[in-house]
């Protein structure tokens, strides 16, 4: 028996996923709103012929391939990958990485801001007993996880940095995933921790660590809490656009019972 369980968010307009600049906007069309937009395709006809009147319903969004839960490319975090090859963009992505066993690391304990170490992850890898292995899929929970749609989703929870990104990739992983808004500390914290230090390299650290190694990750996972540590799969085939840094996936875990 097979059980797959919902790792994402609805793309949903009027609530505080993303910063202010880029939130999703959606409009809806009721099936009475567009009647006389269908029956205009059909010279003679009238809203009078369509079953109740009614057209289709349809909706008109203004999104970023950021929205929602998406799968970032290579290509987002910079215009190369892998010490100097191009990065590849969201059609290019190797489709094997996105269907491959998965392991959560639990980071709820650590405060918002704070930026995981290599330490860190071999800490929470021995804690649960796992052995990484080559292209598995490793998704972090977060605080932010619970805290998806209230006004403090996009500051909340912990990044990973440089070193723990490369800790994953040095090992074979091409593909992570967070359920905060961001792979790497908000930017609220990174800001105040490059104010006070004055080094560039804080800033978007687990991102660049693509320059090194390519490698994509999911952003805004859901539920993550209700998974064990292992023991299942994770599937988030990422909507094919054209030379994009990112697209929309319906995530989910699969559970072989």
């Amino acid at each position: 028996m097979t059980r797959i369980v919902d790792l994402s968010v609805p793309l949903r307009a009027g609530i505080a996923s993303d910063p202010p600049g880029l939130l999703p906007e959606i409009d809806y069309y009721s099936h009475a709103e567009t009647a006389q937009e269908v029956v205009s395709y059909f010279p003679g006809a009238t809203v009078d012929d369509l079953p109740d009147g009614e057209g289709w319903a349809i909706e008109r969004l203004r999104v970023t391939t950021h929205n929602g839960t998406h799968l970032d490319a290579p290509y987002h975090f910079a215009s190369t990958m892998d010490g100097g090859a191009r990065a590849v963009t969201i059609d290019e992505v190797p489709l094997e990485w996105c269907l491959q066993p998965a392991v959560k690391l639990d980071f709820r304990h650590l405060p918002d801001g704070y930026v995981a170490t290599a330490a860190d992850v071999e800490a929470e890898l021995a804690r649960i007993g796992h052995d990484l292995r080559p292209l598995e899929i490793v998704v972090v929970n977060t605080a932010a996880g619970a805290r998806y749609g209230q006004d403090d989703y996009v500051s909340a929870g912990c990044g990973m940095g440089r070193e723990a990104t490369l800790y994953l990739l040095e090992r074979g992983v091409r593909l992570t995933g967070t359920d905060a808004w961001s792979w790497d500390a908000p930017f609220v914290h990174t800001a105040q921790r490059y104010a006070r230090e004055r080094d560039p390299s804080v800033i978007w650290e687990g991102h660049r660590a693509g320059r090194d190694i390519g490698y994509c990750h999911l952003e805004k996972l859901h539920g993550l809490e209700d998974l064990p540590a292992d023991g299942f799969s994770i599937a988030c085939f990422p909507v094919k656009i054209h030379a994009a840094s990112a697209g929309w996936t319906r995530a989910v875990a699969i559970f072989h019972e």
